[in-house]
């Protein structure tokens, strides 16, 4: 019996860092679908409510971030490498920091987000942040592998076609646009947004490395 719980100590708590890994990524999802819904609001009072619902989400999402660093300091053993936690956490929180930089951006420099460039590359946040959201998942029992790297990959081209995206959004920017002003804002607005579609490919990439390291 005594020996009983003293393996129980050294027991890894699986179930902790999936749970609040599936939290994040869900969290961060529900984040871009925000975004998405603010991009497509020409109501400014309207957006600044939107915002501060995004708000609301990033600070939920920082409070599961912390726990995570939390238990990986309190738990021996872990799931896979305290690297690798450390990491995939990290990156799922920057999708969120990103997400959260682009709506303020929008909303601080007033500017109407009915613009075809704003609201492709916040479709494509909503799209890899959905495909994390497959992937993250899939981490608890890598039973459904082929599931897990199709959303990889499907990762990888929304990223190459956000770089697409950007390039042709400064393009028809500084061709259209005749307020310098406007310009500096919606440029950094794009950069932003384009950021966002970066850390999810990074997110990506540490599952991947967690995959050929444990499945």
């Amino acid at each position: 019996m005594a020996a009983n719980s003293f393996f129980k100590i050294f027991l890894p708590k699986d179930r902790v860092f999936y749970s609040l890994f599936e939290s994040v990524a869900d969290t961060v999802h529900d984040m871009s679908l925000k975004l998405q819904e603010m991009v497509y609001e020409a109501d400014e009072d309207k957006r600044a409510s939107i915002l501060a619902s995004i708000e609301n989400l990033e600070h939920k999402n920082d409070d599961f971030t912390h726990t995570v660093f939390t238990e990986l300091g309190r738990n021996f053993i872990t799931p896979f490498d305290r690297e690798d936690i450390h990491q995939l956490a990290t990156a799922l929180d920057d999708i969120a920091d990103y997400i959260y930089a682009s709506a303020k951006k929008i909303n601080f420099y007033k500017i109407n987000p009915n613009d075809t460039g704003i609201q492709k590359m916040t479709e494509m946040i909503v799209q890899g942040s959905h495909e994390i959201k497959t992937a993250v998942h899939g981490l608890r029992d890598m039973k459904n592998l082929r599931a897990m790297t199709e959303a990889l990959v499907k990762i990888n081209s929304i990223e190459n076609q956000a770089d697409d995206v950007f390039d042709m959004s400064i393009e028809m920017l500084f061709n259209n646009e005749n307020d310098f002003k406007v310009v500096l804002k919606k440029r950094e607005i794009y950069q932003v947004l384009e950021i966002a579609t970066d850390k999810c490919e990074d997110a990506a990439n540490v599952i991947e490395t967690i995959i050929i390291k444990y499945a």
